[in-house]
């Protein structure tokens, strides 16, 4: 994950999924190989998307497009079976030292094989520290991406999702193969 040092021109894409429609912001950079993304999620409104934005990355201009190469592609591969398709997307978060090293743990945990709040902040390096572990998932903006939806409840109960649960539920069911 690299820094952009000022907003800018961002893209958006909304493709069909499953379990609605999902969104995608990126932008593109000169020194980036793809587009990189900022936000997305299952919703068609790209004003929520661009809200969970960290204020210096939140882009000036975002133009709506029919596809973002690399990105909504990926999402589409994945919700159609292709569970490692959104692994290597580029993504851009910015917060705290805890929060950027925890969005990238997220990114290792393997699709079908959830982890508890408390094994996410053990993963993290902070075994007790299991609310800031649920701050990490409620602040991320790359849903999908950072997939986020893999950690659980320690009884296995799904917790909060902010695309709602039956969303929370399809996503894992799908990568359990049920």
């Amino acid at each position: 994950m690299t820094a952009l040092t000022e907003p800018t021109e961002a893209r958006t894409a909304t493709v069909n999924t499953p379990i609605g429609p999902f969104t995608v912001v990126a932008v593109q950079r000169p020194d980036a190989p793809g587009p990189i993304v900022l936000a997305s999620g299952w919703t068609d409104r790209v004003d929520e998307l661009t809200a969970l934005i960290a204020p210096r990355l939140r882009p000036r201009l975002i133009r709506a497009v029919g596809t973002i190469d690399g990105v909504t592609d990926a999402a589409i591969a994945y919700h159609d079976g292709d569970l490692s398709a959104i692994d290597d997307v580029a993504v851009e978060q910015v917060s705290g030292p805890f929060m950027i090293q925890a969005w990238k743990v997220l990114r290792t945990v393997p699709a079908g094989e959830p982890i508890s709040y408390t094994g996410f902040a053990q993963s993290c390096g902070h075994r007790t520290a299991v609310r800031a572990a649920a701050r990490v998932c409620a602040r991320n903006a790359a849903a999908l991406f950072v997939p986020c939806h893999r950690v659980v409840r320690s009884d296995g109960s799904l917790g909060g999702f902010r695309y709602g649960l039956p969303a929370k539920r399809w996503l894992l069911d799908h990568e359990a193969g049920r």
